[in-house]
């Protein structure tokens, strides 16, 4: 197939670059090829390739960014959003959308699963739920809901601890903040597992099992042989974040079991295949 991926310098893209380039033919656009804010550029870019697919990971990530321009957050994340589905409806493309954990409220007492209502806290949340409501225009669209990302290709949670560890300095995470985590290249390839198999809808992703980001950060000290006690959790209040925090964010991948797939391998193993693969 003919997959282009959006944003794809950032973060998940470089996980959806490696895993589609495996078996397809990918354009791997980045804001330098169009800036989806730009309806004019995307559709140009869209008409130029004519994709089948075209996976949308690309936006505002940053919370306590988005908190602070919401304008901008808005016109990233939502028309962004509407501009390329709106090109990609015109080559008739089908549309794989990236969204969130942060669409609920954190205040559930069990996993959420797909059909549960959002109901976001926060500007980035509201603005990745107004993305969805824009793919689901599209017959032909999948949602993947994803959580904590770390990967190759970009600093990410976990890298970012790590090298604070190496220089000699604590790495201070929230203690409070129980969900899961996905790693990039497990999370592409499930994606294109789906895809292939044009079995569309709403999907929550992650490697399997639950933790904090304390714990998640701790497990990644052990696995880089670095001094876990370097990692400090503190309530996630005490951290002076400008965006509140979901406290409880797990997800069930419902979706993907009944579809009859496999659910990605459980998160501390893939933690210790990423840090295999880096150093500090």
């Amino acid at each position: 197939m003919r997959i282009a991926i959006t944003g794809a310098a950032g973060l998940f893209g470089h996980g959806l670059v490696a895993a589609f380039s495996s078996r397809h033919t990918v354009y791997a656009w980045t804001r330098a090829d169009a800036d989806i804010t730009d309806e004019e550029a995307v559709r140009a870019l869209m008409e130029r390739v004519r994709p089948e697919v075209v996976v949308h990971p690309a936006g505002i990530p940053d919370l306590d960014l988005a908190d602070e321009d919401p304008e901008q957050a808005h016109r990233v994340n939502v028309e962004g959003t509407r501009h390329v589905v709106e090109a990609a409806r015109a080559v008739r493309a089908a549309v794989v959308y990236i969204s969130t954990d942060a669409v609920f409220n954190g205040q559930s007492t069990r996993p959420y699963v797909e059909s549960d209502q959002p109901d976001p806290i926060t500007v980035y949340g509201r603005t990745k739920l107004a993305g969805e409501t824009i793919a689901r225009a599209l017959a032909e669209h999948w949602i993947f809901r994803v959580p904590v990302l770390f990967g190759p290709g970009k600093t990410n949670f976990i890298e970012k601890g790590l090298r604070r560890i190496a220089a000699g300095e604590q790495y201070i995470v929230a203690s409070d903040q129980e969900g899961c985590a996905a790693y990039t290249v497990d999370a592409g390839y499930k994606i294109m597992e789906v895809v292939e198999a044009r079995r569309y809808g709403l999907y929550h992703l992650a490697n399997q099992g639950t933790c904090t980001r304390y714990e998640l950060a701790r497990r990644a000290a052990q696995s880089a042989r670095m001094d876990p006690s370097k990692v400090v959790g503190v309530p996630a209040e005490k951290m002076g974040r400008r965006a509140p925090r979901l406290k409880y964010a797990v997800m069930e991948m419902n979706a993907l079991r009944a579809a009859g797939f496999s659910l990605p391998r459980p998160w501390p193993e893939a933690v210790a295949d990423y840090l295999s693969h880096v150093s500090f």
